[in-house]
């Protein structure tokens, strides 16, 4: 009796081991089923990224981006990752080609600058050789040809310095400055010029804290300014301070012919001047080498309108 019931019991383990096992074996396979569908997935939506990258490569100028329709998290960050270089070397590009575009125009106008008194130098050289001008005429030739060579020295002079801003080799030199006294004694450098002009000056005789500055680099930006207020102002040239607690602003303000908005945003951009005939004797980089220079020395270069008062502001770090 005993045995019997031994080989019952056994009879009944043996089917509850093979249901279990039957319902492992299911499992797994469900498992497996739900596996190979999830690598299917993920292996479909790889080969549709795939196929939007090269349309993307293809029309690289659309604004497509790569997307993903499965949820898996890590396939769903690699597309944004990939989405960010994209957008990344799209910017990239637009700048470049933004660049390339300026680059053009700062060699167009470069070349018209450096042409016109070229051509006015060729073509009193040529009036000097005619037998028949009078010694005054002669004179006035000479002068005439003198002035727009040093024209182009002062253009190329301006275009060396403005290769060295960039230069590593290049260091200002931080000591104590007298801004106050930097400003007057330049001003007198250009008291002809104020007086042929007409040109009235008010300047602030109030004594200024010193600053921490390269000398070189302080004067071009004092001169800088004087020479753009000397091509723009029509009847005078204000100069004052202000002085803040770390810093000191010199503050320029002449009066100048409408100026909108799109060109006060130009105003610190290489060879970019408000006369758009380039008519006159001065070059667009004189403010554009005003800000880098202010720049290197640790301030900044403001330019805004009020009115018909063109304001340019420039500060430098105090020396205490």
């Amino acid at each position: 009796m005993e045995q019997k019931d031994s080989e019952i019991k056994t009879s009944i383990d043996g089917e509850g081991m093979k249901n279990v096992s039957s319902w492992l074996i299911i499992i797994l396979v469900f498992l497996l089923i739900v596996a190979l569908s999830k690598l299917l997935l993920v292996h479909w939506d790889i080969r549709k990224m795939t196929k939007q990258l090269e349309e993307i490569s293809a029309n690289f100028g659309t604004n497509e981006l790569v997307r993903t329709n499965t949820h898996n998290k890590n396939l769903a960050r690699f597309a944004s990752e990939i989405n960010q270089l994209i957008q990344l070397f799209k910017q990239n590009q637009q700048s470049v080609e933004r660049r390339e575009m300026e680059l053009k125009q700062e060699i167009t106008n470069i070349s018209h600058d450096l042409r016109t008194p070229l051509t006015s130098i060729k073509g009193f050289s040529e009036l000097l050789t005619e037998p028949s001008i009078s010694e005054v005429e002669r004179k006035e030739f000479l002068a005439i040809i003198q002035k727009k060579i040093d024209n182009l020295t002062m253009i190329v002079d301006l275009f060396y310095e403005l290769s060295q801003l960039d230069s590593s080799d290049k260091k200002l030199t931080m000591e104590k400055q007298f801004l106050d006294q930097i400003v007057v004694e330049t001003m007198l450098m250009f008291y002809d010029d104020f007086e042929k002009k007409q040109l009235k000056v008010n300047l602030d005789e109030a004594s200024v804290t010193s600053v921490l500055a390269d000398n070189k680099a302080t004067v071009r930006i004092v001169t800088n300014i004087i020479q753009n207020a000397l091509t723009y102002a029509k009847s005078y040239l204000t100069i004052n301070y202000v002085e803040e607690e770390q810093y000191i602003w010199l503050r320029a303000v002449n009066d100048v012919e409408n100026i909108n908005i799109t060109e006060l945003q130009q105003i610190f951009n290489r060879t970019f001047r408000l006369d758009t005939s380039r008519s006159g004797t001065q070059l667009g980089l004189g403010l554009h080498i005003v800000q880098q220079l202010v720049n290197k020395q640790g301030g900044k270069a403001l330019a805004h309108v009020r009115e018909n008062e063109f304001i340019i502001e420039v500060s430098f770090r105090k020396s205490i």
